[in-house]
């Protein structure tokens, strides 16, 4: 039985992240639930630690209607909740790593921010395929599609688990009960919001989040996110490229 993290960075009490796990139990996969005790969005693959004398919190936690998953609220963000378990923190080490389900989706080049592929890229560089999924919920949702996009995560697992140990993909669903089927696509140059400085005071600043104001460029992940596709990525934890320097 395939030894699954389930984690996220929105938060133990995350709709989302149960919608992961439920789907994931459901799929016959032996599922361990681990994720930050507070929302933990933007964190990237940060290791930065609540510690007390050099202990990191880790409290079991119940969780409705899962009962009988091992669940655990960590004070930490999700790079380091992988990290950890890698190391063994939650019993043997894992295959997979379902990092999910995402508030809004993770697009673009703007995805080196996020906490959910944060942990997805963790997991992958400690030998465990990681998949990190997002659903658009967009800006005033008035529904959340959370079954259908975790439902989209687990169709994705053959593919994921066919490519070699340590592989990531980055997963977008649209906020729908369906959609027009899963299209592998390159990051956008953006992602579809931009992060913008509202407020700058003489001991402060203030970060707002908008919508980007044009278009998406076409065939990315964010222009077949907003046609209907659900879009699949495949992402490198780290990738150095040659510079040429010779000193």
């Amino acid at each position: 039985m395939t030894r699954t993290l389930v984690t996220n960075d929105d938060g133990i009490d995350a709709p989302g992240l149960h919608a992961l796990a439920r789907a994931a139990r459901e799929h016959g996969l032996d599922v361990t639930i681990a994720a930050p005790e507070r929302q933990s969005s933007g964190a990237s693959a940060s290791i930065v630690a609540g510690e007390e004398e050099g202990r990191i919190a880790v409290d079991r936690r119940e969780i409705d209607g899962l009962e009988e998953l091992p669940a655990f609220a960590v004070r930490g963000g999700p790079g380091l909740i992988a990290l950890i378990a890698a190391h063994g923190a939650f019993g043997d080490t894992f295959d997979l790593v379902l990092s999910g389900v995402n508030h809004g989706a993770n697009v673009g080049r703007a995805i080196l921010h996020s906490g959910t592929v944060g942990a997805a890229l963790t997991g992958g560089l400690n030998g465990a395929w990681g998949l990190a999924v997002s659903l658009d919920v967009g800006m005033r949702p008035e529904v959340f599609e959370w079954d259908a996009a975790a439902q989209t995560a687990i169709d994705a697992l053959p593919f994921l688990m066919s490519l070699e140990k340590g592989s990531v993909v980055n997963l977008n669903v649209p906020n729908a009960p369906e959609h027009r089927g899963i299209r592998e696509a390159p990051l956008a140059p953006f992602g579809i919001v931009q992060t913008t400085l509202s407020e700058r005071g003489h001991k402060h600043i203030r970060l707002a989040v908008e919508d980007l104001p044009h278009v998406p460029q076409p065939g990315t992940d964010a222009a077949l996110l907003a046609d209907g596709y659900a879009t699949l990525t495949g992402i490198e934890p780290v990738l150095h490229r040659h510079l040429g320097y010779e000193g």
